[in-house]
């Protein structure tokens, strides 16, 4: 009997909010691609990107609480083309911030902007670097750029440094660039990032330089 009364409260906590997992995740809240800063915040680990966004932030949802309408306020409109989207590690959210779950570390990103033309879906973004490099195996190629540089950023993101590319992550770093240059992108099943040589050495110096940037095409 005493197991059984065990068991069922340990399934009522598990049920409420999923907070039986340590640690934290980070939380931003942005609008228009990243230029202006509504929050920033940890959370803990184990919430889904729902509960975590309520938790910090007054919201509205709609589809019976599956989708995000409106943050403090702001709201999702159709005539105007402007909606909330999350991004966890940098990856376009594949499904209901209720049934995304946050684990340690993580990176839970919503920003409010136009979803005219191609900004309708933007698959990867750079601003959770290094994610969305963790997942998975990842190549760095320097052209014309100091063999330091390229070592450093392959260890912040768990890769090597190769000639070839590989079956899933890939950076770019080259001088053929204009020296500021970021773009990210998909490759393959993974992503691609290309990055001038001046902010490939900013980003060697500090892994956030890139912090809550887009890094791609509107």
């Amino acid at each position: 009997m005493r197991l059984a009364v065990v068991l069922l409260l340990a399934f009522a906590v598990m049920g409420c909010g999923g907070e039986r997992e340590h640690g934290t995740a980070t939380l931003w809240v942005t609008k228009d691609r990243g230029a202006h800063l509504v929050y920033s915040g940890t959370v803990p680990a184990g919430l889904t990107a729902m509960q975590a966004l309520d938790r910090k932030l007054d919201i509205t949802t709609r589809y019976g609480g599956r989708f995000v309408q409106s943050i403090g306020g702001l709201q999702g409109s159709v005539t105007s083309r402007h909606d909330w989207f999350y991004f966890l590690d940098g990856v376009e959210g594949d499904r209901s911030a209720s049934e995304a779950k946050l684990h340690p570390g993580d990176v839970e990103w919503w920003d409010y902007r136009s979803w005219r033309g191609k900004a309708i879906s933007v698959p990867f973004v750079v601003g959770s670097y290094p994610h969305p490099f963790l997942g998975g195996t990842t190549t760095v190629t320097a052209v014309g750029v100091a063999p330091k540089v390229a070592r450093t950023i392959a260890a912040q993101v768990q890769g090597t440094v190769a000639a070839k590319k590989p079956t899933r992550n890939y950076i770019v770093i080259s001088r053929s660039y204009p020296p500021d240059h970021v773009a990210i992108k998909r490759f393959r099943d993974g992503a691609l990032l290309e990055l001038g040589a001046a902010v490939a050495q900013q980003l060697a110096d500090d892994p956030t330089a890139l912090e809550r940037r887009y890094g791609v095409a509107r």
